[in-house]
């Protein structure tokens, strides 16, 4: 009985905590139009040196301000990366940040990957869609960007700045940032070193 009653009681607090989380990450709905208009600014990473996080090490390999609306997230907990990169965003700008386009589109993600699917015909060209979207690995620098992303939700306006970085583990296991928002496919995430956070 004892045994009963306190599977219960872990059980009703797991459910309670899935709510909170679920109502505390509720999706924001912005209205009609690009909210965030700007293409990302990557420049040279003169100056920036490597460093470490636990057991990676980080080689800047350019500066990185990025101004999108988040058209997903996704958390990890236990695969290759999650030491590292606890949760990737998958960002739009120009017109991915406008529901009249997004609409069209069904936007999931997962294995590190973010998907789109027309379900419509699309206003704008598939290019387009390539070209104003990334899956993004977030690295939070410290405990309080981490604090940050954590709370970030599927429609909001978010800044983030830092550097973009090839990441390796003292085991051999790595992951390299791309360097153009035009690639798909493996390889065509952004790996973000985030150093601030905000959200607009």
């Amino acid at each position: 009985m004892v045994v009963r009653t306190v599977l219960f009681t872990a059980l009703a607090a797991a459910a309670l905590l899935q709510g909170y989380n679920d109502w505390h990450l509720r999706p924001v709905h912005p209205s009609d139009g690009p909210i965030a208009p700007a293409d990302p600014q990557q420049t040279d990473a003169d100056g920036a040196q490597v460093t470490t996080l636990g057991r990676w090490r980080l080689k800047p390999r350019a500066r990185y301000d990025i101004t999108a609306r988040i058209l997903s997230r996704e958390d990890y907990h236990f695969d290759l990366l999650a030491d590292l990169v606890p949760e990737d965003l998958a960002l739009g700008w120009g017109p991915m940040s406008d529901n009249r386009v997004l609409r069209a589109l069904e936007i999931t993600q997962g294995a590190r990957f973010y998907s789109w699917i027309p379900k419509q015909d699309l206003p704008v060209p598939r290019q387009v869609v390539i070209e104003h979207s990334a899956n993004t690995h977030v690295i939070p620098a410290d405990s309080a960007v981490r604090r940050e992303l954590r709370h970030l939700r599927v429609g909001q306006v978010v800044h983030l700045t830092g550097f973009l970085v090839d990441a390796v583990r003292d085991d051999g296991a790595y992951t390299n940032t791309s360097l153009t928002r035009s690639d798909t496919g493996p390889g065509s995430c952004e790996v973000v070193l985030v150093e601030q956070v905000a959200v607009n």
